[in-house]
């Protein structure tokens, strides 16, 4: 027999409360990880603070490296964020059942990835304070002041993404939110009442749910390939070497969807474990997900190849310098480890034991997201390094102060997540249940069908409830 992704006996009472408890009483080592994130933002704030008051100077940020690790990771959030909207969007399209028990938290990891993307432009003008440069506001120089700067085009991403990411994830979680202010108590009572808008199941408020939710999946996927579509413009639309290239749209896409499974994997081995959700994040679901992990590693290793195979073949000076300094030059190292982590690795995963082991795949899912920051990496600061003018040639390595702030973003991110799965249901609950009632009823029509083999009735049996 077949295995399910969830048990066909879990009672809908039974996933009310699976679900409540995980928000009151996650096991310790999910305290462990908060103070862990708290620490790594410490770490972060402090070196902003030196890096306001002494200038950009101290990250190692100057001509010709004015980009480096920030527009790396910048770029590297912004691809991170797009699988969970974008995956759930389709999945939601096509009706994969699977996504279920896992598209909130995914959904989650987007909001917060944009959040955590958005603070790098603001890092790396160094003068904070003009970062309202790039926001509309009413002046007599015009509501955008410089609309030619790809920072104008990265607030329009942002900002755009954000805002339906956030919409879409708040939606979904109308109807659980409802089921959270019927159970809940003291402050969190007053904030699930006022976040779920009244809401009493009726049959009028959920046939309006549907409809919403379903022409926000549709308007969420283009938007989604246009947004990270727009970051790759700010390479692709300069003079650069190894920046102007055609095929940087889908490459960035590609790579987007690739780090978000890859931190998705993560995320769902971590909630699995901290808030006991063995029951709903299955081991099928995850193989499910690495599956589809693989086929995305491996469309992303196609764009990379090719955009090299143009390059060389392409014949242009420049392009071809660049290629093969970071093979042989000093960045090499570092391009070979994302190679390693982003094409050779991702075949562990045709191997179904392999899928099925919860820490290789834990494992395997951060070393994949490694793979795909060195590539950010890679595709920023060689090119600086190395581009038309010989007086520009630098190899600079990037300071204390920008490693402690990247590594404190990573912490910001976590703590927003785990902030997030604290007050609101990781698990869609409502879709669990319906999960299992279709589960069920499949059960009930291969028992019937086989009734009537064995009786001799000819007669199919119908989709009828009643049956």
């Amino acid at each position: 027999m077949q295995t399910k992704d969830i048990n066909e006996q879990i009672a809908w009472a039974k996933i009310n409360k699976d679900v409540l408890r995980s928000m009151e009483n996650p096991r310790s080592g999910y305290w462990i990880a908060v103070g862990i994130c708290v620490a790594m933002v410490l770490v972060a704030i402090l070196a902003e603070i030196y890096q306001y008051n002494a200038g950009l100077g101290v990250g190692n940020l100057n001509w010709p490296h004015m980009w480096d690790l920030y527009i790396a990771t910048f770029i590297f959030w912004i691809g991170m964020s797009h699988s969970g909207t974008l995956l759930s969007a389709i999945l939601h399209i096509v009706h994969a059942d699977w996504r279920k028990p896992i598209y909130r938290f995914a959904e989650a990891m987007t909001t917060f990835s944009l959040m955590t993307a958005a603070l790098f432009p603001v890092l790396h003008l160094g003068r904070v304070w003009n970062m309202y440069w790039v926001l509309p506001y009413v002046s007599d120089r015009g509501l955008w002041p410089n609309f030619r700067s790809p920072l104008i085009w990265d607030a329009f991403a942002i900002f755009t993404y954000l805002t339906s990411s956030a919409l879409f994830l708040y939606v979904g979680m109308i109807p659980d939110l409802a089921i959270c202010r019927d159970n809940a108590h003291g402050w969190r009572r007053k904030l699930y009442t006022v976040l779920s808008l009244g809401w009493a199941g009726t049959d009028r408020q959920w046939r309006h749910f549907r409809k919403a939710y379903l022409l926000m999946a549709c308007f969420l996927i283009p938007l989604a390939v246009s947004v990270h579509s727009i970051v790759s413009s700010d390479f692709a639309m300069s003079i650069m070497p190894g920046w102007h290239v055609t095929t940087f749209p889908p490459y960035f896409v590609a790579g987007a969807l690739y780090s978000g499974c890859a931190a998705i994997i993560t995320l769902f081995v971590l909630l699995r474990y901290f808030f006991r959700f063995e029951e709903y994040m299955t081991i099928p679901i995850l193989e499910k997900t690495v599956k589809l992990t693989f086929a995305i590693a491996m469309v992303w290793s196609y764009l990379w190849i090719i955009e090299f195979l143009a390059a060389w073949y392409g014949g242009h000076k420049a392009d071809v310098e660049i290629l093969v300094s970071k093979f042989t030059g000093p960045y090499s190292p570092f391009f070979i480890t994302m190679i390693f982590c982003g094409t050779v690795l991702p075949f562990t995963l045709a191997f179904e034991r392999l899928r099925r082991h919860l820490p290789t795949m834990f494992v395997v899912s951060l070393l994949f997201n490694l793979g795909m920051w060195l590539e950010r990496w890679m595709i920023v600061t060689p090119t600086l390094a190395q581009a038309y003018h010989p007086f520009a040639w630098n190899v600079m390595w990037p300071s204390v102060v920008q490693w402690a702030i990247v590594f404190g973003s990573f912490g910001w991110f976590g703590l927003l997540f785990l902030v997030f799965v604290k007050i609101f249901p990781s698990v869609s609950m409502y879709e669990v249940k319906e999960m299992v009632y279709h589960r069920r009823r499949h059960v009930v029509e291969e028992l019937a069908v086989k009734y009537h083999r064995r009786a001799g009735d000819p007669q199919p049996v119908t989709d009828n409830p009643g049956t």
